[in-house]
């Protein structure tokens, strides 16, 4: 076993750092092997097949060619839940865990109906009906390949979330109003991408990462105006946001009429989530 890791590791150091592979590692071989690694160097008894060996050697040249670990294994973990994850969506990030913590924390005694926009993988909206289990909510996204993986999400986590498709910079429901509305949407900007990793640029869907520099708040402004239309009165707006547009987030929700608007950092230091309520003028 000490021999398959010490191989893999090699395999892995001229693409990877060297704390990064210890991860990748743990992650394929218990995924292959469906035992832990402690597990498999105490036991003797347990021996690796020829049949686990050719897995692990072809996932390693995926991870040679910089794919997501995530896509590879084909799933992944968000909020202490699986999820089914592929090229037609965004892999999660914790930041966006952080978005539903702060949700939950604020909510925790309610009974909210939730429109999450962008709903991608269905993370945020699965996760938040696990946890407010009186709520109720919908996801909507662009992407047919998104909501099929949401709606697989959503059975696999016995979450009872409506999904739809919609273009939200086009028409949209407007029969149902929310009490929250949440959206984690495109907000890196092109010119940024030079500063993105391989295995994000080459694999992951960029329709769900980037905006254009010189409109860089284009779905925020949009769902704000969407809010405004859709939200309760007092209904709160939860945004994920780029790092570097915090103070224009918080301005153009002013403009529109918000209230209590706060900016959050994420654990890491950086400006990342924005939340506002909205009265209605009677």
């Amino acid at each position: 076993m000490q021999d398959i890791i010490l191989n893999i590791r090699k395999s892995l150091s001229d693409f990877y750092p060297d704390t990064e592979i210890s991860g990748l590692i743990r992650l394929l071989i218990e995924n292959v092997t469906k035992s832990s690694i402690p597990a498999l160097l105490s036991d003797k008894s347990k021996k690796i097949t020829e049949e686990e060996l050719l897995k692990i050697d072809k996932i390693v040249e995926r991870l040679q060619n910089f794919e997501p670990i995530q896509y590879i294994l084909g799933e992944t973990e968000f909020y202490g839940l699986p999820f089914v994850v592929n090229e037609n969506v965004l892999i999660p990030r914790p930041e966006t865990e952080e978005l539903v913590e702060l949700i939950l924390k604020e909510n925790k005694t309610d009974q909210p109906r939730i429109l999450d926009i962008g709903t991608g993988s269905g993370c945020i909206a699965i996760s938040l009906k696990k946890y407010l289990l009186k709520s109720i909510i919908e996801g909507w996204d662009i992407s047919k390949g998104a909501l099929e993986v949401a709606n697989l999400n959503s059975k696999n986590n016995s979450a009872n979330v409506l999904f739809t498709q919609v273009d939200i910079l086009g028409e949209y429901p407007n029969q149902r109003t929310f009490d929250i509305i949440v959206s984690n949407p495109p907000y890196v900007l092109d010119s940024e991408k030079s500063e993105m990793h391989t295995n994000v640029l080459k694999y992951e869907p960029h329709t769900a990462l980037f905006v254009a520099d010189n409109n860089p708040l284009v779905f925020y402004n949009r769902i704000a105006d969407v809010a405004t239309q859709l939200l309760t009165n007092g209904g709160k707006l939860y945004f994920e946001i780029n790092r570097m547009k915090g103070q224009e987030t918080v301005k153009m929700l002013e403009d529109r009429g918000f209230s209590n608007t706060q900016l959050i950092k994420d654990i890491s230091g950086n400006n990342r989530i924005v939340k506002a309520e909205y009265h209605k003028v009677e």
